[in-house]
């Protein structure tokens, strides 16, 4: 019973026996609890720290126990205001914890919620494809994965089915990829409208016009991915892609040379790449094509221009309007 207060079993008998035997010292104690001399020492040793007991003024050298209306009842009160502390403390770390979750619900709703790793980033692309109701749009760079564009089929035919609408943007590069350009055509056969630039914006993939994916590292879109729902970033995200949607050639038509200068596309966005000062490195990156093609590109360039350097071809090009 006194084990609730904080007594061992083994104090609260002696405290018992100390109370009806009170002139017995250690030997009488040990011998009526049936317990070891050291026991009882160890015993008085705990009923003196929880002061229960005091040095005897009448016999010099032992110890007396202290009346239970005193002594226990101080006990007592010492633990309801041990309890009373621990509640409190209790009380402060639930409020605490109620503070961060919502702190954290505010920063997820205000600034997005961080998805980790390719897997986290492929579970919430299947669940806003479930919930969405009305169009999906997404933004493609660089030349597609066949392995991404399987993985993306069953999703992409059940929304079609169900009505959902779905615009694509892909880089030019990628008509001339035949995985690609297969998949684009069948999900053009299935009622999803598929465009191409020579360049376009980062990934997006934006739902319903209420939710959006956007990379953390451009440079590597699988290390993870911001998952935005604050209307004014939306809003920045629609713009860009509409602006890069209506920029874009739809999947099937021609693409042809500007009649002014006989420059495709994809040689007057490199042109206009190289005028910001880009290496043919970084520029054929922007274009998903190689340094090589780069190479043909500037020099069908220059020969047109009659230009017989890089820098000449710039100075010829901005003259005549090119740029």
């Amino acid at each position: 019973m006194l084990e609730a207060l904080g007594l061992s079993a083994t104090a609260g008998q002696v405290y018992q026996a100390m109370l009806d035997r009170p002139g017995d010292g250690i030997a009488e104690l040990a011998a009526h609890c049936l317990l070891l001399p050291g026991q009882v020492h160890d015993s008085l040793d705990e009923l003196g720290e929880l002061m229960l007991v005091r040095a005897s003024a009448e016999h010099p050298g032992r110890m007396r126990a202290v009346d239970p209306a005193i002594g226990l009842a101080d006990l007592a009160a010492r633990q309801e205001a041990d309890l009373a502390a621990r509640q409190a403390a209790l009380a402060a770390s639930r409020a605490a914890v109620a503070r961060m979750v919502a702190d954290r619900a505010e920063h997820r709703s205000a600034h997005g919620e961080r998805l980790l790793g390719i897997d986290a980033i492929q579970h919430r692309l299947e669940q806003m494809g479930r919930t969405t109701t009305r169009e999906v749009l997404s933004s493609q760079p660089g030349t597609q994965r066949p392995e991404d564009l399987d993985a993306s089929r069953p999703a992409d035919a059940e929304a079609l089915a169900r009505g959902i609408t779905i615009r694509t943007l892909y880089q030019d590069s990628n008509r001339h990829q035949p995985h690609a350009a297969h998949y684009a055509h069948w999900l053009l056969g299935l009622g999803g409208e598929v465009r191409t630039a020579p360049t376009i914006p980062q990934r997006i993939v934006i739902v319903d016009r209420t939710q959006a994916l956007v990379p953390i590292d451009p440079e590597d879109t699988r290390k993870g991915a911001l998952h935005v729902t604050e209307p004014g970033i939306l809003d920045a995200l629609l713009s860009l892609y509409e602006q890069a949607w209506n920029t874009a050639v739809p999947l099937g038509a021609h693409t042809p040379d500007d009649p002014a200068t006989g420059l495709t596309p994809t040689e007057r966005e490199l042109l206009r790449l190289l005028g910001t000062g880009l290496t043919d490195d970084t520029a054929a990156q922007r274009l998903n094509i190689s340094a090589r093609t780069i190479g043909r590109h500037m020099a069908s360039i220059m020969e047109r221009l009659g230009a017989t350097s890089r820098f000449e071809a710039g100075i010829k090009a901005t003259q005549q309007g090119w740029l």
